[in-house]
């Protein structure tokens, strides 16, 4: 993530991630502020075992970007809400790449950190039974939850 105040939405990508029981380490970088530990951090990060980077910013938002730009892993761009302008600078920052460095883009804050570790978990689904398998019971956990529900029209009468 690009800074601390980022971590109050980035904590739930790292936490499903835990449910899921996919390694994963958490990280402060800025593009703008540590732009060497940004470089090199995105240029090392598959010689060490690294397989999908999640990278959460606000405002300018241009870390998701900036290590597209460098790695060869797939990125997964969370916006996060700044003060300003409720998150849509970060999400117009990391949704507009130019042609070559993709970016997946998920929902500005909160809901897109939970589907940016429910993304990368399906990426790694791909390579692993193991991760593929919690990653339908957790699909299959949500259907369940949302059928209980389904009945509130009776509660409401």
């Amino acid at each position: 993530m690009g800074s601390k105040s980022d971590l109050d939405t980035m904590r739930l990508a790292s936490e499903v991630l835990r449910e899921l029981e996919i390694p994963h380490e958490t990280k402060i970088i800025s593009a703008h502020r540590t732009p060497d530990l940004m470089f090199e951090f995105a240029k090392n990060a598959k010689d060490r075992g690294i397989k999908v980077i999640i990278a959460g910013a606000g405002g300018a938002a241009h870390l998701p970007g900036m290590v597209a730009s460098i790695t060869e892993l797939p990125v997964i761009g969370v916006p996060v809400k700044s003060s300003n302008l409720n998150g849509l600078d970060s999400l117009l920052s990391i949704v507009q790449m130019p042609k070559g460095v993709p970016v997946a883009t998920v929902a500005i804050g909160q809901s897109g950190a939970e589907n940016s570790a429910l993304l990368a978990g399906k990426i790694l689904a791909l390579s692993d039974k193991e991760v593929s398998k919690r990653i339908k019971n957790r699909i299959s956990e949500n259907s369940m939850n949302v059928a209980k529900d389904s009945h509130i029209g009776t509660w409401l009468e």
